[in-house]
């Protein structure tokens, strides 16, 4: 699979679907039968959206270090594993939210899907446009914190 790069920016329609960009459809389903994802919350008021295959490989590593006797586990458990819903994209390549996850996010009419490498991001628009300016400093400091990579 190639990368997942990209920032899309596409409404949600009021039965809770949003069209799929086709640049992203078509990496991600190319050698597939089914166009599913798999949809969950994420830790930022947004969705993380997967592959299939790719929720497969975090799910089971998750899975295997977590315990459920560790409550800090459990949490992770219960805010990423169960929420996670496996969704197929329409005939007319849109993906239909959940109630439950759409409320999670706050999605409302304008979304912004982002591409990051192996998953995607699924925000609204002004939440997104929110952490970007709440986080403006974090951001400095964090891509800092990444000095040791060379070109």
């Amino acid at each position: 699979m190639e990368l997942l790069t990209g920032e899309y920016r596409n409404t949600l329609d009021e039965k809770g679907r949003i069209l799929f960009p086709s640049k992203l459809r078509t990496e991600l389903f190319k050698d597939s039968e089914k166009n599913v994802l798999i949809v969950t919350q994420s830790f930022d008021r947004c969705l993380w959206l997967y592959t299939v295959d790719e929720w497969k490989t975090l799910s089971s590593k998750i899975m295997e270090t977590a315990s459920p006797f560790n409550k800090q586990n459990r949490l992770v458990l219960r805010s990423l594993i169960a929420p996670a819903q496996e969704i197929e994209l329409d005939k007319a390549g849109r993906l239909s939210v959940p109630q439950s996850l759409r409320d999670y996010a706050g999605l409302s009419k304008d979304c912004v899907i982002l591409g990051i490498n192996k998953y995607m991001e699924l925000w609204d628009a002004d939440t997104y446009a929110k952490y970007l300016e709440e986080n403006d400093d974090s951001i400095k400091d964090a891509a800092e914190a990444l000095s040791t990579i060379s070109l």
